[in-house]
């Protein structure tokens, strides 16, 4: 009889939940120098809502012109954990400002370069 054993966690960095995030984005057509105005769109919408749902979330983007864009149930969780972790939860600050210091492409050649997310065939 075959014994199994539990395997060691494997836990992302938030870096890499990002980096994720946006390739996810740019899976779902968003061209990489529209991520920061799109992630601004959602912190708006966290922040004045927290509790939304994902059918709320997708017609508040609909209702604000990303109506080519459909957030999926994992996308939308990879956006929470980054606005929360990055603190604009708590932080009382405008999310405009807010956003794009923390949610800005890495390079200028309009793709994200991420060697996790080609590696899991995101």
């Amino acid at each position: 009889m075959p014994v199994f054993t539990r395997q060691p966690e494997h836990r992302l960095s938030m870096k890499q939940i990002k980096e994720i995030l946006f390739q996810r984005l740019e899976n779902k057509g968003i061209d990489l120098k529209f991520v920061p105005g799109f992630i601004r769109t959602l912190a708006n919408s966290f922040w004045a809502e927290p509790d939304m749902t994902l059918s709320q979330i997708n017609r508040r983007l609909h209702y604000l012109g990303w109506a080519e864009v459909e957030l999926d149930y994992h996308t939308w969780q990879l956006t929470i954990a980054c606005l929360e972790d990055c603190g604009l939860k708590g932080s009382g600050e405008n999310p405009a400002g807010w956003c794009w210091r923390h949610f800005s492409p890495t390079n200028s050649t309009g793709t994200y370069q991420s060697n996790l997310a080609a590696n899991a065939g995101l």
